[in-house]
Order: structure tokens, then sequence, then C-alpha cells
């Protein structure tokens, strides 16, 4: 599935913004946790879209039958 896989670059391009803001010394802690909070937030969201598509990649549902996917999440 292309969508599984623009999601995977999605969480690596976040992965590695989070990574230079963390190595950019010229950036206060307080501004660094007011930054990334949206971007770890935005990946939290993107692991869960990641989880479900990869969960109906596996267990397609079948005709005229709703997917049920939220009976398998663990929150």
């Amino acid at each position: 599935m292309k969508s599984i896989k623009h999601i995977e670059n999605a969480i690596a391009e976040l992965d590695a913004e989070v990574q230079e803001l963390l190595l950019d010394w010229s950036v206060p802690l307080n501004e660094k946790d007011n930054i990334m909070l949206p971007m770890l937030q935005q990946k939290k969201v993107l692991l869960q879209t990641l989880e479900d598509l990869t969960y109906l990649k596996e267990h397609p549902p079948t005709p005229n039958q709703a997917c049920g996917i939220s009976k398998y999440r663990e929150d």
C-alpha cells in the first residue's frame, strides 16, 4: 500500500526534525518543548494510523462488514 509507505516516510521525517531540534543548543529548553509538543502529537497520530492500516492490510474485512478496527486498539 502506498499510503503505508507515505506514513512511514512522514514518521521518519518527523523523527529527523525532532533529533535536529534536540541537538540544536541555540534553542532554549522551554522553547524546544513548545516546538516539539505538536510534532510528537502528530507522530502519535501517524503511528496509530500506520498501525490501523497495517492491521487492515493483514486482516481485510469481508464484504458488507464493518472493519471493527477499534476493537483491537489498546487505547
